[in-house]
């Protein structure tokens, strides 16, 4: 039994890549930088194989903080600094944080303790905001993680009636996502999906 299992984890594979970075206006003053962050894998671990949500950097903070009450005495991965001075218009700036979000994420993926927690299933596989992820982690939804993640490209179809639109639900499709400025990016695009 154990060597059937251990076959079967060696067979195992998580990948995820974080790209396309994209200026997001909140408002007239307001601006931040979010980014595509796809999972592929065949993971037992994970309800979807395949994903791809976005995400700005203070939500990365957000997670790794999570994490670490979790973790306890466990070293997590560091992000990459944050930067006052930071610019989509610089490509080495871009790279280098796309670079350490991807290392994050992949030295989170890599530790089996981590990936029991249910907040960066949600992190990973859900368009909920923040909020939503914490109050779903504690039960305070109508809906479950697993219904929160298998429903998250649903454009809003509730469990209760499919043809009425949830408050807590979130969609890319009303997410105002603004117009993506990394064309300068598209010319060396970043591999994804590697092992």
């Amino acid at each position: 039994m154990d060597s059937m299992l251990e076959n079967l984890s060696k067979n195992e594979f998580i990948s995820i890549c974080v790209r396309d970075p994209r200026l997001q206006k909140e408002d007239l003053w307001h601006t931040h930088v979010d980014y595509d962050i796809c999972l592929h894998t065949n993971s037992m671990c994970f309800r979807k194989k395949a994903s791809c949500v976005r995400r700005r950097y203070s939500e990365f903070v957000w997670l790794r903080h999570c994490l670490e009450q979790n973790a306890l005495i466990m070293q997590l991965p560091k992000l990459p600094p944050w930067n006052p001075f930071f610019s989509l218009k610089n490509r080495e700036q871009v790279s280098q944080r796309m670079k350490g979000l991807q290392e994050f994420l992949e030295g989170v993926l890599h530790t089996p303790f981590l990936l029991s927690d249910s907040r960066l299933h949600l992190f990973l596989q859900s368009n909920l905001s923040i909020t939503k992820i914490e109050r779903c982690a504690l039960g305070r939804t109508r809906y479950t993680v697993a219904e929160a993640i298998q429903r998250s490209n649903l454009d809003c179809i509730t469990i209760e009636d499919k043809g009425s639109c949830d408050s807590d639900c979130e969609s890319s499709s009303s997410s105002g996502l603004g117009q993506s400025v990394d064309s300068m990016m598209r010319d060396s695009p970043l591999p994804c999906f590697e092992s």
